[in-house]
This record gives C-alpha cells, structure tokens and sequence, in this order.
C-alpha cells in the first residue's frame, strides 16, 4: 500500500541505503541525499572514515539486507567477500590459550566495509524508483505546525548547486541516516520541539588498523591454515603484564586476498605512527600475531586510528509529541562501541522493522510512528543491553549509563572470566553454542540468555567438568605456541559434510575474484 509520493533518505551509507529499499514500495519516488561523491568502485570517502576497519556483519544483519536486497549475499560473494565456517576458519586465543579447531554450526560472511558498501550502491541502483543524488549538503528539515501534537516534518531544505543556492524538497516521509553527527534533534528543538534525552556510555575503548596482503603461494607460512585471528584480552587484574596484553587483536580476512590487522583497547592509548604500531604488535601476548603481520605485505604506510566509540542512545521513543513523518536509522538513534561489531546490522534490521510495519501502514501517522517507535526500541534493546555489558566494567567510562562502584568491580573482574566459560561451554555443548551464537549475532538479548534454565546448567555443568578435567575441547595450546591446525571436530564427518566441503568451496571461488 502507498503511504506517499516521496520519501527522502539523508545519508547515503549503509543505513541510509537500507532504509531507501526498505521505503521503496510504499512510495512513487525515494531519494537519497549524499554529501560525498560515491565511488563506482569499492573505494574509501571522506564520510565514513570507520571504512578503513575491520567490520563484521552478523547474521541477523545478513539476513535483514537479504530480504530488502534479495541476492545480496551472493552478490557481495561473487565480488570477493569469504564466506566461512567461523570455528573451522578462526585462530581464536583467550587468556588461558588457544582454542581447538572444529566446526560449528554458524557461517559469516567477510568483506571490507567498502566492498558490502559498493555491492549494497549496486543493489539500490537497480530499483527503479530509487535516486541517488550526490555532493548534496542537507542544511536542515522543513515542518508543518513545529513543535505542537500535530507537528510534522514535510521536507528537507539542501544545497545541491552554491550557484542555484537553497532548495526544498518536499517529502511524505523523511529518514535520517546522517551518522552518530546527525543535527536532526538540534534542528527539532529549533523548531520548537522538546530535546531528546540521550543516554551514554563511553569506554575511552580506540583501536588503530592497517592493510596487509596476505602471502601466497610458496611464500604461505606452513602454519596458516586459518582464514582469521583473534586474540582477547587479558583482564585488567591479571599478575603482572604489558599493556598490550589487554589489547583486543584481530587479523581480519577481506577480499582479493588482504587483511585488516587492528589491535584496540579499552582507556589506553593506541598506536597511531607506523613504528609504534609494529612495535605493539610485536609484544602483543602471542607470538603469532606479530608474526603473521610480519608475513603479510603493508599495502600503504598509514596507520587509521579511531576513537569515536562511545554508545549513545538518542531516545526518540520517549519524546512527546513527536513529530510526524521522521524515522531515524543507524547510528543517527542508536550507536554502539564499534569494537562489539553491531552497528550494521542493528541499522539494517531497523530498517527491516520499517518494512515490515510500512505493510500494514495506510499513512504515516501517529498510530505507525508508535508501532514503529515500540519495535525500534525492542530491537535496539539488545545490541544496547549487549555492549553496555562489557563497557559499564571500567572505572575510567563516562556517560549517563555508568554503573556504580560496586557493579563496575563485579563487571570488570568477571565479564571477560563469563565470557571465556561461555565461549569454552559452547564448544562442549550444542545447545550453549545454539544461544551463544544468536546472542553474537544479535537474534537473542543477553538477558534472555542468562534467564535460560537451560543454558545456566549447562554452564555449571561444564564449571564442574572443567575443573574435573572431563571437558571434551579443552585449551590446546597456550599463547606463546602455533595456532593448533589439527581439526578436533568430533563424531562422524559426514555430518560436517555441508559445512566442511560446501563453505570453504564458495570461499574458495569468492576469494579470488578481485573487486
């Protein structure tokens, strides 16, 4: 059903381009409001500078672009992103070592942030009723009746051309995808709105990336079976250790052959010139990591630094009178610590709820911003719940979120010890391994996962195992050894069959297809 005749999306990224297929069939016309000039290829722009690292797409964002862009994933595929068996394809170490490889039951897709970016552009553009229009400045919104009960937004007041100067556009519906710097709820209260109050937890979590090319060929190190590394932290009161121990390492696999190593950190400062960030590599608590950077060849001498990570939470839920024909996706209402990897896929499952509600929508009234409010918010619960969990440990965050004394000692000293016991039941027990992975991905709230019955015994359980050494996939190998390669998968490979032969086959074509 048509809910108007022009929707107008601010913001071109991966939320605003989300939320333009997700509009689409309800309107005669979207329009996409760009500042930069978009790339034909998957390149790097001035707008999304977090495009120079790592980004994971979870499963529940996989499957929310896959229904607004049917033949997503296998586009993204057949352009170079891995699709891989994350256990099988994973050097994973946690503080007491390296876990055992085996498959699992959950498959990932991996690309750069500018590859799922480009093959996303690829997609809009081939919807008839979606416009691109680049190198626009949005300056502001244009309302009807601002700022009363009834108030609505009718258009968007931009700057296409210095020498034609200011124009309006009138829209049924606006969308704002501008970013964690959106000035939407600034121009609001400028019209006469209430503010929006906003929650905020900030870590002081920055990290520091670079781009490698992997070696090949003859030139492989006999020990690399594995696609990707990861390397946690160790917690903040262990015995005595360099503060690169408590760096999150990762060695990310994207397309044509190349990795993003990035090492991040919570409240200490990281590297940002080349010889530091070698030199934190290189005393990192492994010796694999620094080694594997050494293997890989640097495609440039520039070391990207990010800092902007707190979560912040504009709460458009709780605003009276809110104003009509205004939606906000990604981070421009919801944004999270970038090191838990859940901004993506929030956005994209928010513009999924959209979609979905826009169905059953025959106007864009107050009845639909309520239902659409009250779903965005169930939604956004659970990556909120999720990063707050972690990021409350630290005595050094701020915000409006900080938990007190006594829960940030409970928090800092046993989340990252919880996680290990969950990590390592997981591999034992299916059914842990089941909700662990919809907790990961974002198809479960952290909540609902403590309140299972039956994971809680699973997880005494296996306390109770571990310390008896009965565990089936204990540690294999402390830090300072190889990533153990033998495959401990256990009971009957052919059960494994569809994810050891299927998977590394469509990684395999995938990866050497240049972009």
């Amino acid at each position: 059903m048509r809910i108007g005749t022009r929707a107008v999306v601010l913001g071109g990224s991966m939320a605003g381009l989300c939320a333009a297929g997700a509009v689409a069939p309800f309107v005669d016309e979207v329009v996409v409001l760009e500042r930069d000039l978009l790339p034909v290829d998957a390149e790097h722009r001035r707008g999304v500078p977090q495009s120079k690292h790592p980004h994971f797409l979870l499963n529940s964002g996989r499957r929310a672009i896959e229904k607004l862009f049917p033949g997503y994933e296998d586009a993204l595929i057949a352009a170079g992103a891995l699709h891989l068996n994350a256990s099988m394809y994973t050097a994973h170490c946690e503080p007491g070592g390296w876990l055992p490889r085996k498959a699992g039951s959950m498959t990932m897709l991996y690309s750069s942030r500018i590859l799922m970016e480009r093959v996303l552009r690829d997609q809009v553009r081939k919807i008839d009723n979606i416009t691109l229009r680049e190198q626009v400045d949005v300056r502001g919104l244009v309302f009807d009746h601002p700022g009363t009960p009834g108030g609505r937004v009718v258009g968007v007041r931009m700057l296409a051309d210095s020498d034609t100067g200011e124009e309006i556009l009138c829209a049924d519906l606006v969308i704002d995808s501008l970013g964690r710097g959106s000035g939407v709820s600034d121009w609001l209260v400028a019209a006469g709105w209430a503010p929006v109050s906003v929650q905020t937890l900030d870590a002081k979590a920055s990290y520091s990336s670079r781009w490698y090319e992997r070696p090949t060929g003859a030139d492989t190190p006999d020990e690399w079976w594995w696609q990707m590394m990861s390397v946690l932290p160790v917690p903040e009161h262990a015995p005595d250790h360099p503060v690169e121990h408590e760096y999150l390492c990762i060695v990310f696999p994207i397309e044509a052959n190349k990795v993003i190593i990035c090492m991040g950190s919570w409240g200490h400062p990281m590297p940002r010139k080349l010889d530091a960030f070698e030199t934190a590599a290189l005393r990192i608590r492994t010796p694999a990591f620094g080694k594997a950077m050494q293997a890989c060849a640097p495609l440039h001498d520039d070391i990207h630094f990010t800092r902007s990570t707190g979560n912040k939470w504009r709460r458009y839920d709780q605003l009276r009178d809110y104003p009509l024909g205004l939606v906000c996706i990604g981070d421009s209402i919801c944004a999270f610590n970038p090191l838990y990897g859940q901004g993506m896929s929030s956005a994209a499952h928010s513009a999924l709820v959209l979609n979905d509600l826009l169905r059953s929508a025959s106007s864009v009234d107050r009845a639909f911003h309520s239902r659409f409010l009250a779903a965005q918010r169930e939604s956004l619960l659970v990556p909120w719940t999720l990063a707050l969990a972690r990021d409350r440990g630290y005595d050094h965050a701020e915000g409006t979120e900080v938990a007190r004394p006594w829960q940030r000692r409970l928090v800092g000293r046993y989340s990252w010890s919880a996680f290990n016991l969950i990590s390592s039941a997981a591999r034992d027990d299916a059914v842990i391994e089941e909700h662990f992975a919809k907790v990961f991905n974002l198809d479960e709230s952290i909540t609902e996962f403590a309140r299972n019955p039956r994971v809680i015994l699973g997880l005494v359980w296996h306390a109770i195992k571990t310390k008896l050494g009965r565990v089936k996939y204990p540690v294999t190998a402390p830090p300072e050894a190889n990533p153990p390669s033998h495959d401990q998968t256990s009971g009957n490979l052919a059960d494994y069959s569809g994810i050891l032969q299927a998977e590394p086959l469509r990684a395999t074509k995938a990866s050497s297809t240049d972009p």
